[in-house]
This record gives C-alpha cells, structure tokens and sequence, in this order.
C-alpha cells in the first residue's frame, strides 16, 4: 500500500460485533478531512456510532455507501493525498476486493494463532499481515494483569494497515502456558525479548497495556536497540496510585456475577464489559495452573495491592518516541500517574474513558500508537 493511501475499514465496536451498517457519510468524495475528523455513521445491532478519520488527507473513494452492510475489516472508503492517481486508488480498491474476508470479520489469510516454544514457557501469539503487504517493522501488543491478547481485538485490523501486529498472551493468561518464574516485571520483559529472538525479529514497535504497559517498558530499558517506538495504555509501574483491591477481586472472582462487578470496575461505564469477555477469563481461571500463575505474577508486582515496580527511571532513560494514553476516569491505575513525566513523553488523557482505552476508543488510541510509530520510523 502507498503510504500515501489509508484505508478507511468496517470498525469493530465489540468484541461479539461481526458486521456493521454504513448508516450515513458526513463527507464527500474530493473533500479535505483531518485527523480526527467526523467521518461516517456506522449502525450495529446495539448502536450506531460515528467513525472517525485517522489520517489527514482527501476522501477519495466511498467504497460502501449508506445503507451496505459489510463485515468487520472490510474496506468502505479511502483517503489519499491528492496527488495519488486514479488508478493507483483503483488498484487499492481492487486488491482489498480480491482478499474475502471471513465470517468472524477478519481477512482470510490474514490472523494467524499459534504457540512458540521458549524453552522454559510456552507462548500463545496472534499474527496480523499487513493489509498492503508491507515488511515494515511489527507492532507487538502486550496485554494487562487477568487478560489475553483479545484485549487488543478492536485496534489490531487498523494498526495492521501498514505493518504486521503480534498480539501474545503473556505466561498465566490466554493460551500460553503457567510456567512464570517468579513472575516479576523483569522474569516477563524477558520472556518478551526471548519471543522476539525466537521469531527472529530484529526491531518492533511495542504498546503495552496496565501490566503490559510495564513490561513493554521494562523490555525497552533492557534491550533499546530493539525497540523502535513504546506506546503505553494506562500503564503499571509509573507511580504509587492504584485501585488496591481490584487484584484480590480479581483474583477470588469465581463465579460470572462476581467477576461481571469487577471487570465492569475497569471501564467508565460499567455496562461496556461484554458477557463474552467474562465468560473468557472464567474459563481461563478455571484452567490448571492459571490460579498460581497469576497469583505468582500479582505478588510479584502488586503486593497488599500496591504497587511494587518504579519505572520512571527506565522511563526517564530511555532515547525513543513514548506515548503514554490514559482514561481520565480510570479507576484502576490512577491517571494522576502520568503527572510529571520527562517532557519528551507525548502523554494523552482521553475523556471520559476508564482502564480500557483500546476496547473504549479504540480509533483514538490507534491514532496516537500510529503517531510514536510514525516518530519511531522502521
């Protein structure tokens, strides 16, 4: 794909969302749009919400006009520079035509899950080509404490525009296996730098999310020369303020009604926590090893619910572009967290959004990942 062409793609809402409604367009082929800019009304069977531009450029082609019903990741429109020729926005169009897309949303050929051997853990990944067939440097998305790589589902498609996405589950969690050493941040950024060395991949771009967000770092301070851009989402490790009794929640949680109270603890509203979400760390849960795993790894890192990491010195450290995005109603990991970060860190407070920005806005926090992706070259 030229980098100069985006594509605009059907957006994922839910988690359980497979296909959605071109409701209305609130701009014209050939009219200039902004970053951020409102762009088409998109209609699920539970909402309809307005989608917004993640690139500055012209709209070039509406692909699906009101009223067509496509599935989730499949191309409705395209802004370009106005420069670019008609024919290479026909060939864009063409070639994201050829490519079906699947029932549960995404392109064939395109996510592929699988397990890496380690040695001494076993780790579950989720790999994203990227739609325009580019051999960019990949994103590596690190999900937080009690979730999986799913965590990630609403962002992947659009952050796989123009480079591949690998989406793990860290030790404890999802499909990976429970082995966790002593499951401190420094024991898990390391299982992260050995999974790159095992998929021979020289240089990435990390986002890390709550504990993620601390191992992202963690691994960047421990290996620079590897990491090309950090994005952190209401991240571990940068400051004292947390919710010190959603781990136990979280942790004695073993029935769908108590764990539905505290996972809704980690969005704004907490009707936003979908049953398939519950239903899916349940199972996990209940998975031999998991509950020691993931008591290992909480007190490590949280014990008596505070939190035990400091690294604002790694982060003050480090030479590379660092966004740092954060709810401003995240009652997990307080966003007061974020005050008083070296000047060089981009830091953005998301209104009205709690500890889960890239399942509640995720085309704004993929709109800031492409921005230290952008900053980080590669």
């Amino acid at each position: 794909m030229s980098a100069r062409i985006t594509a605009i793609r059907m957006p994922r809402y839910g988690m359980t969302m497979t296909e959605g409604a071109v409701s209305g367009w609130l701009a014209e082929p050939g009219d200039a749009v902004a970053v951020g800019q409102d762009l088409l009304e998109v209609e699920t069977t539970k909402i309809t919400n307005v989608e917004t531009a993640a690139a500055a450029g012209t709209l070039r082609r509406r692909v699906v006009e009101r009223g067509g019903v496509v599935p989730v990741g499949a191309l409705v429109g395209v802004i370009a520079d106005p420069e670019v020729p008609e024919a290479e926005i026909d060939a864009f169009v063409a070639a994201h035509a050829a490519a079906p897309v699947a029932e549960n949303g995404e392109a064939a050929g395109g996510p592929v899950e699988s397990l890496v051997d380690l040695g001494a853990a076993t780790i579950a990944i989720r790999r994203t080509p990227a739609a325009s067939g580019a051999d960019a440097a990949p994103v590596v998305l690190v999900h937080g404490f009690g979730g999986d790589g799913d965590n990630w589902l609403l962002v992947e498609p659009a952050l796989a525009d123009d480079r591949p996405v690998i989406t793990l589950d860290l030790p404890g969690h999802g499909r990976s296996g429970t082995v966790c050493g002593d499951g401190s941040i420094a024991t898990l950024a390391q299982v992260l730098l050995n999974l790159l060395v095992a998929l021979g991949i020289p240089k990435v771009h990390l986002a890390g999310h709550s504990l993620g967000g601390a191992i992202a770092l963690a691994a960047a301070a421990t290996a620079p020369e590897r990491v090309l851009s950090l994005s952190l989402v209401a991240p571990a490790g940068l400051g004292p303020g947390i919710d010190d009794g959603y781990i136990a929640g979280f942790l004695a949680a073993d029935r769908r009604k108590e764990l539905k109270d505290v996972l809704g603890r980690l969005f704004a509203d907490p009707d936003a926590v979908e049953r398939r979400m519950i239903d899916g760390v349940l199972r996990m849960k209940r998975q031999d090893g998991v509950p020691e795993a993931l008591s290992a790894i909480a007190a490590a890192n949280f014990p008596g619910g505070r939190q035990a990491i400091d690294l604002r010195p790694a982060l003050a450290a480090l030479a590379l572009p660092v966004a740092v995005i954060w709810g401003d109603q995240d009652g997990i990991v307080d966003p007061a967290n974020a005050d008083g970060l070296p000047e060089a860190v981009a830091v953005s407070r998301l209104a009205g959004v709690g500890h889960m920005p890239q399942l509640e806005r995720p085309a704004e926090v993929v709109r800031l990942v492409k921005a230290a992706i952008a900053a980080g070259g590669g």
